[in-house]
């Protein structure tokens, strides 16, 4: 344990800043970085009508960890798709995703919908998440500050060495500062650990374009 952490801590979840995620499609307010939680991951989302408060996705991807998750409202009322089955969710509800499998998504029904998301893989010690560390990165990059985004990446980059989804989004926050031979380097780490998926990703991102005229541009066939 770090000597500089405090022993305890009391703060409003209003008072952790949210921070644009998801092509600015989800407002994550990240609790676990702020708090520095390391028994469990947990965060939160908030939306207003219309809005995803909770991402599709499932914990069976790459970094995912099988992750349990539980959902709580704790503002307003969320529409939770759990596996293409549709559920009200007003403030209180708990919703529990025990199978990592479950396709998960949730769409804010009232202005200042607030969900609270707990997880971790019950087989395994808790590890922060690789996407923790580049929502976080994106947020810095949307405001322009690509150098804190770089430096956030780079801090978490030893951890999760080998995972397609952590370099491609290093890379991507490369090659928006300008810094190409690193961005292709990143790239091409992120593309040997799952070709398919990264050569999917790439073919459109308006943030490779710098790297595509290169000789050394990653995706070329050999």
């Amino acid at each position: 344990m770090r000597n500089d952490r405090p022993r305890f801590a009391v703060m409003s979840l209003d008072d952790i800043e949210e921070v644009p995620a998801v092509d600015g499609t989800l407002r994550w307010k990240p609790v676990r970085r702020t708090l520095d939680v390391r028994a469990f991951g947990i965060n939160a989302y908030a939306a207003d009508a219309g809005q995803d408060v909770v991402e599709a996705h499932d914990e069976t991807g790459s970094g995912a960890g099988g992750h349990e998750e539980l959902y709580l409202v704790l503002r307003g009322r969320a529409r939770f798709s759990l596996d293409g089955e549709q559920h009200d969710a007003p403030a209180g509800t708990l919703v529990f995703a025990a199978d990592p499998a479950v396709r998960r998504a949730a769409r804010a029904q009232e202005d200042g919908t607030l969900v609270l998301a707990v997880g971790g893989d019950p087989a395994a010690p808790y590890r922060v998440s690789p996407w923790e560390h580049w929502f976080f990165a994106e947020g810095r990059s949307r405001a322009g500050d690509h150098d804190a985004a770089i430096a956030t990446m780079a801090a978490a980059r030893d951890e999760h060495e080998g995972n397609p989804a952590f370099h491609y989004n290093f890379a991507c926050y490369l090659a928006r500062a300008g810094r190409l031979d690193e961005a292709a380097a990143e790239l091409r780490g992120a593309y040997e650990s799952d070709r398919r998926r990264i050569a999917g990703w790439a073919s459109e991102d308006s943030d490779l374009d710098p790297l595509r005229e290169r000789p050394d541009w990653p995706l070329r066939s050999s």
